[in-house]
C-alpha cells in the first residue's frame, strides 16, 4: 500500500507514546511502519529531493506537529514523551487524530497559521489538489517549513539565558542597520537597567538620535503596565523612539495602546522576533534554494 498523509501517523506516534516513557524516533519509524502495515517496499519510496524517504519525513512531520500541539515533549534530540496533553487527548477515544484536532490548542494553531493576520484557513497543502495551482502549492508548502522553523527557533530563544537574548537584540538591530558599530551598539545593551530601559542604540553611525530599547524574555503574555512604564521611562528621558522586544508576546490592549501614544513604541514579539531573525539570516542557516521559473515570451519573438 503506499505511505498514507502524515496525518495518519498522528494517532499511532502518540499510542506509542502512551506508556508514558521517553521514545526514540528511530523507535516510532519502526512501530509506526508495523501499526500501518507498511512493506520494505512501501518505506522505501523518496521524497522527489531524493535526500529522505517519503515514510521517514512524515513520522517526523507527525512528532513535530504534535510536539507543537503539546501533546509530545522533546525531552532530548531524537526522542520524545508524550505530555498531560497528549494522554488527555488519547483519552477522547478518537480514531484518527488530524490538523482539524490539533486546532483546538492556541499554541498549534499560532505554528499552524502564522501571524494574526495569516490565521484564514490555509488551503490543502496536497500535491493532488484541485483547488491551487502548483505554484499555490509550493508557497503553501514553503509556508509550513517557515513556521516550523519559527517555532523552532522561538523555542530556542526561550530556553537561553536573559544574557543571550541582549546579546541577540545587537545582532538584530545591526542588521537592520541600526546601532553603528558592533562595539557601541553591545556596549549600549543591558548596561541601564533603569526606569524600565534596558539600552540605548543609536540610529544612525552618527548617533544623531536613539532608540530605547526594552528586552524581556518571557514565555506568556506582556500587558499594558509593562508598556506603560517603559513609556514612562521614555517620556522621562525625552526619547522620541523605543523597541519593546519579547520573545512572548503582547495582549492587545497592550498593542492597542502602543499604536496610539508618543514616543513612538515598536513591539516585537517572539513571533515577529523570530521571523525577523530568518529573514536577516541570525541563527538560521540555509538548507535547500528552489528557483521557480516562467517562460519568457520575449526571448520567442521573431521582432528584431
Amino acid at each position: 500500500m503506499p505511505v498514507p498523509d502524515f496525518q495518519s501517523f498522528l494517532k499511532p506516534v502518540l499510542d506509542i507514546a502512551a506508556d508514558g516513557q521517553e521514545h526514540s524516533v528511530r523507535e516510532a519509524r519502526e512501530k509506526v511502519a508495523l501499526a500501518l502495515h507498511l512493506t520494505p517496499e512501501d518505506l522505501a519510496g523518496m521524497l522527489p529531493s531524493g535526500v529522505q524517504t517519503k515514510y521517514d519525513n512524515r513520522v517526523y512531520w507527525a512528532i513535530v506537529y504534535l510536539v507543537q500541539a503539546k501533546a509530545l515533549s522533546r525531552p532530548r534530540r531524537g526522542s520524545f514523551q508524550i505530555t498531560d496533553r497528549g494522554k488527555s487527548l488519547l483519552q477522547k477515544g478518537h480514531e484518527r487524530i488530524d490538523i482539524a484536532i490539533l486546532k483546538q490548542y492556541p499554541e498549534f494553531l499560532e505554528f499552524h497559521t502564522g501571524n494574526k493576520a495569516d490565521r484564514a484557513e490555509p488551503a490543502s497543502v496536497s500535491t493532488g489538489s484541485t483547488e491551487a495551482t502548483p505554484e499555490e502549492v509550493l508557497q503553501q508548502a514553503y509556508q509550513g517549513i517557515r513556521n516550523q522553523l519559527v517555532a523552532e527557533v522561538l523555542s530556542k530563544v526561550r530556553s537561553c539565558s536573559p544574557k543571550f537574548l541582549e546579546n541577540l537584540v545587537v545582532d538584530l538591530m545591526l542588521a537592520m542597520g541600526y546601532g553603528g558599530s558592533r562595539p557601541d551598539a553591545g556596549s549600549s545593551i543591558g548596561q541601564s537597567g533603569d526606569e524600565g530601559v534596558d539600552g540605548i542604540i543609536k540610529e544612525d553611525r552618527l548617533g544623531l538620535d536613539l532608540i530605547y530599547l526594552q528586552a524581556k524574555r518571557w514565555e506568556g503574555t506582556v500587558g499594558r503596565p509593562e508598556i506603560h512604564r517603559f513609556v514612562g521611562a521614555l517620556t522621562g528621558k525625552r526619547a522620541k523612539k523605543g523597541v519593546f522586544i519579547t520573545s512572548g508576546r503582547f495582549s492587545d490592549d497592550a498593542v492597542s495602546y502602543a499604536n496610539g501614544i508618543e514616543p513612538k513604541v515598536i513591539l516585537i514579539d517572539g513571533w515577529a522576533l523570530a521571523n525577523l531573525m530568518i529573514d536577516l539570516n541570525i541563527g538560521v542557516t540555509t538548507s535547500a534554494t528552489f528557483e521557480v521559473k516562467r517562460i519568457d515570451t520575449d526571448y520567442y519573438s521573431d521582432e528584431l
